[in-house]
This record gives structure tokens, sequence and C-alpha cells, in this order.
């Protein structure tokens, strides 16, 4: 979910003339978009009562399916350069970015899943991913497409998710780390050792599965063959995908990118498998190294940022390559393998998390003097959002771990107070840090001033007093 704000920036981004939303959403308080969003002329809210402002005409979904007796005249409009949909995703600052895909990049990207992952008209596809996120939308098109049944769910929880495996006979759903994790967990709480035996095929996204969750996930669902890929919402999701498991075959983990079955873990990077076939791939780095920024080009490729987008009439040159933002290198067998991303974004629970963005909102407390964000290891959510603060004089901290007794006199802090800080501050909740480090010393920095978030990342992860993460 969204918070406020960063609805309110995608609106006036993308700037509607209608809003529809259901009553989920009405704690959003949609008359403060009057003065925000002024091309907002219209809004629908389905399946309830409609209440007329005075500045917006509100509708139900109920008054939209009256008929007319009058014949009206079709007055078709196509939008810029064949756009489709506009979906948001942070940008580099955490601001979210309108990235407009094509009619033909979802129908491509649909038909390499229906090619890769075997979706069929046979299928039982569950929704549990949302359809605001590209991996949602371009499964549920690939379904479409396929002519297979939908089960919809209003949000993904892993009991309502199991009950409706079981009631529907499943056969197929696709999951982030964090949604496996959970499942399995419900799974193991309810002491059952082996799921539905009607789902054969789980696409798994938004970060690998570590090698514990492959094998939980191989054992609940027996029947199931286990794929991985690797994508972004600029590119309309997948760009490369690999099989983790594979029933049919003799082996338990199938991996294209080694020998080992632990999903290709090495020292230089992270095996993600290999591009579909309608997706071109590259490596952009100098000529001393194979290593350097991925980038990708083809039909699957955004057609710009929304008011960003080139001009129709502009040649395409080699500037059309799409720069994903990460650092990798491709092997001598073709398979894509990830090094690490761009300004130390983190993927926690298959969002996007930008540390910038809450270090500036963690820089509005008047106790902190600064603030790191990084990314740590985490099985569940694959990285774990993790703050070190730097306190101002007067300041204490509060929680057990404090190795000082708090001065009454001083203003104190916990991990309760800033996490309650944040959200007051409308952080979303996924980008709000699962845990704080007191750090005492300088953060490090080059010899030009620049901070080495490495250096902090290494440091944190010998740090033995963290929390296991809880949401």
């Amino acid at each position: 979910m969204q918070s406020l704000e960063e609805a309110r920036t995608a609106l006036q981004v993308a700037k509607p003339t209608m809003l529809v939303h259901d009553a989920t959403c009405n704690f959003w308080k949609f008359e403060s978009y009057d003065d925000s969003v002024p091309s907002l002329r219209w809004k629908v809210l389905m399946d309830n009562p409609s209440v007329v402002n005075s500045t917006k005409i509100g509708l139900t979904t109920k008054q939209l399916k009256r008929s007319f007796k009058r014949h009206l005249v079709a007055d078709c409009l196509w939008a810029p350069q064949e756009a489709a949909i506009i979906c948001f995703t942070s940008g580099t600052t955490g601001r979210p970015k309108g990235v407009t895909i094509s009619h033909s990049a979802l129908v491509v990207q649909s038909l390499a899943k229906i090619a890769i992952v075997g979706y069929g008209e046979d299928d039982v596809y569950l929704h549990t991913a949302p359809l605001c996120h590209i991996g949602g939308i371009s499964s549920a098109l690939a379904m479409l497409m396929a002519g297979g049944c939908h089960i919809l769910l209003p949000k993904f929880e892993a009991k309502l998710a199991i009950e409706s495996i079981e009631q529907h006979n499943v056969t197929s759903f696709i999951t982030v780390p964090a949604m496996m994790s959970d499942v399995i967990s419900f799974y193991r709480t309810k002491h059952i050792s082996v799921g539905s035996k009607s789902v054969r095929k789980i696409l798994n996204g938004a970060g690998g599965l570590s090698s514990d969750l492959i094998k939980n996930a191989i054992e609940i669902f027996p029947r199931a063959k286990i794929l991985s890929a690797y994508g972004m919402t600029e590119a309309c999701s997948s760009l490369t995908f690999m099989t983790l498991y594979d029933p049919t075959k003799e082996s338990c983990v199938q991996n294209s990118c080694a020998n080992s079955s632990n999903l290709a873990h090495k020292p230089d990077g992270i095996c993600v498998g290999k591009p579909a076939p309608h997706i071109e791939i590259r490596i952009a780095g100098d000529d001393s190294s194979c290593i350097g920024r991925i980038l990708t080009r083809g039909p699957h490729v955004m057609l710009g940022y929304w008011g960003q987008m080139p001009s129709k009439n502009s040649s395409p040159t080699d500037e059309s390559w799409l720069d994903t933002g990460d650092i990798g290198h491709i092997d001598d067998c073709g398979n894509v393998w990830l090094i690490g991303r761009l300004k130390g974004r983190i993927k926690s629970g298959g969002e996007n998390v930008y540390p910038e963005e809450v270090e500036a909102v963690l820089s509005q407390h008047p106790g902190i003097s600064a603030s790191v964000v990084i990314g740590l290891p985490d099985s569940r959510l694959t990285e774990m959002v993790i703050a070190s603060i730097r306190l101002k004089d007067n300041w204490q901290w509060t929680d057990s771990s404090s190795d000082h007794p708090v001065n009454k006199k001083e203003h104190c802090l916990s991990s309760t107070l800033l996490q309650n800080f944040c959200r007051a501050k409308n952080l979303t909740g996924f980008k709000i840090p699962k845990n704080f480090v007191l750090w005492k010393n300088q953060f490090p920095v080059t010899t030009t001033g620049k901070l080495r978030r490495d250096q902090v990342r290494a440091e944190l992860m010998s740090y033995k007093q963290l929390q296991p993460s809880r949401l």
C-alpha cells in the first residue's frame, strides 16, 4: 500500500481526470486532492452510495452501469506512442516515476511467460501479487492470453492464500521471498509437512530465494516447478528466468548457472539465469573488465517516464538501451550474474527502497545528527532495511542495548520512537528501518568526502546484536 504522499505525487504526475477507488482507500481522504490535483474531475467510489461534494462530482459503479436512452457517438483517442499503462516505481531519489508501458511490451512479455513458465488454459491462477505492481500485471495478462482461470484476493495474507489454494485447486501463483516465507511459516505452524498437490507452477521475483526457502517450498509443493525471474518495471517485468526446481527431473534443484544447487551464490555475484528470447542484454563497462552496468533493449522496454518521453519522431540509436541500474556480467554460457545495485538501492520484501529517501526523513528528527541506511541479507525479505544513526549532544538511546544509563534531563530516543516518527512523516511501511544501530564515530568517507556506504554495511554485517526481521 502506498502512503498518502506517494499516491498524491503519482496523481500529480499522471494528471488523471477520473479516480476510481473502493472503501478500503477512504483513509486517504480523497477530498484533499481537490487543490493538489486540479486535473481530477470525477471520483468513482465502487459499490458504495455516492456523496457529491462541492468541487468534484461523485459517482458509483452502479450509476456508471445505468443504460442511457440516447445513442452516444464514440470519440476514441489514442494514448501517446500506443501507451497502455502508467506503472509507478521509485526513482533514484525515491520519488515515484510513471513508467509508461506500451501494448507491445505487455504482449511480448506475456508470451514469454507463457512459453517459459508454461501457463495454459487449464491453469487456475491465484493473484498473490497486487495489480499495481508490474509483476502482478504481467503475469495476470499472460494468464488472460492463455485462457486460464483467475482467483483474486483482496490482499495477500498467507492464511487466505492457502485457503484459496485448497478451495479452488490453484495450479499456479507468483511470489516474492517474503510471501514464500509467510506461506511456509503458516504451514509449519499448522504442522503441515506437505501442502497442496494441485500447485504446478511457482514464479518467484523481486529477489532470489534462499536455499532454505527453496528446500521448504519443494517439501510444501512437491509437484510444482519453481522458477525465479529477474526484472524491473521499466522492462515490463521479467528480463531473465531460471528454473530452481523441476519435479520431472532427477535432480532436486536445477540450476543452469553452476553445478552447485545453492542458487549460484558466488563471490562474483548471484546468477539470475538467461534472458527471454526477445530480450537483448549487454554489459557496459571498460575494456579491461567484463563487469559493468547491465543494459537491455527490445520491445519490452518502456516508452519512457510519463512526462519525460522522447519525441515520436526521434530516430532509434544505441541510446535506446535501457540502463537497469544494476552491475553484473554475463558468463560464457549466457547466464546473467548480478554483482550489486547502483547507489545502494535496497530490495526489501519485493519493494525498492532508496537509502537517500529514508535518510532524508531521519534527518528531520531533532535528535539525529547523521544517518546511513543500508540493506542486510534477510531470508524472508531478501534485504532488511537497517539504519545506523549518530545522536546529537544531550540525546541518549533508551533501548536495552544501550551501554550507559539514561539521564532523565536528557532527550531520549529508541527504535520504536524513530519508527513512529517515520510513520508520522508518511514514510511507507516497507521503507521504515526494521532495526537501528547507534553509531558513535564519524561515518567513513572517501578522500573527496563521499560516504563509504560499503564500509558501513560491512561493519553492520558483523554486528551481532541485530534482532531478526519482524513485520
